[in-house]
């Protein structure tokens, strides 16, 4: 029984001394947006896959550690408007490594902890308000609805890597590249980024919906 308990206090410890890729230490990072805490996933991790674990589990997506989600978001058909299958779908071990290279350039280009980096840009980006459809005697109105903490993540992920691919499709930049300056620049509020546009538009329809 002691040396159970001495095993697993062992693994505890281990486990906290985890690093992301061996670099990014994940228990310096705060989540600042209250809404967002329990839906932002920071478990200590040395690379971002769980094999679909959470597949079948409710809720379980809340679970993810928020780097995985980021590569899962990015895998990609080359398509610019295809859905995700195709080529990109399942290639699992290229988005890593392309989030892997992002990581690094936002830590040069920002000198700090990019994760953290990451998570300002997710909390910048996800929309509070969307309209939905109600069809009320023959007739379909547009109401304004308040979304969920998970799909207000889910929807911040989706527009930062859309804007990351409309940035280097027919372009030289590398997608490492874009990535790196769509999140810097969706960290820092920019108006020109094209996650912080489209979160405004979605915000701005809601309110006429209203």
């Amino acid at each position: 029984m002691v040396e159970e308990k001495a095993t697993l206090s062992i693994q505890q410890e281990l486990h906290k001394n985890l690093k992301l890729f061996n670099k990014w230490d994940l228990s310096e990072v705060v989540v600042s947006d209250p809404g967002l805490k329990r839906v932002i996933s920071l478990k200590p991790l040395l690379v971002p896959t769980s094999m679909g674990r959470h597949e079948h589990k409710k809720f379980g997506k809340a679970e993810v550690n928020i780097i995985e989600r980021l590569v899962n978001s990015i895998m990609h058909f080359g398509r610019k408007y295809a859905k995700n299958t195709g080529r990109m779908g399942g290639k699992k071990m290229k988005a890593i490594n392309i989030v892997k290279s992002v990581l690094d350039i936002i830590h040069l280009k920002t000198g700090q902890n990019p994760v953290a980096v990451v998570v300002k840009a997710i909390e910048n980006t996800s929309p509070n308000e969307d309209t939905t459809r109600i069809a009320y005697g023959g007739v379909v109105y547009h109401v304004s609805v308040d979304v969920s903490p998970l799909r207000r993540v889910d929807l911040a992920l989706r527009f930062i890597s859309e804007g990351a691919r409309e940035a280097c499709f027919s372009s030289p930049k590398s997608i490492e590249e874009a990535l790196a300056e769509e999140i810097i620049s969706a960290a820092n509020n920019d108006p020109n980024s094209y996650a912080i546009k489209k979160k405004n538009e979605q915000e701005r329809i809601a309110m006429a919906s209203r």
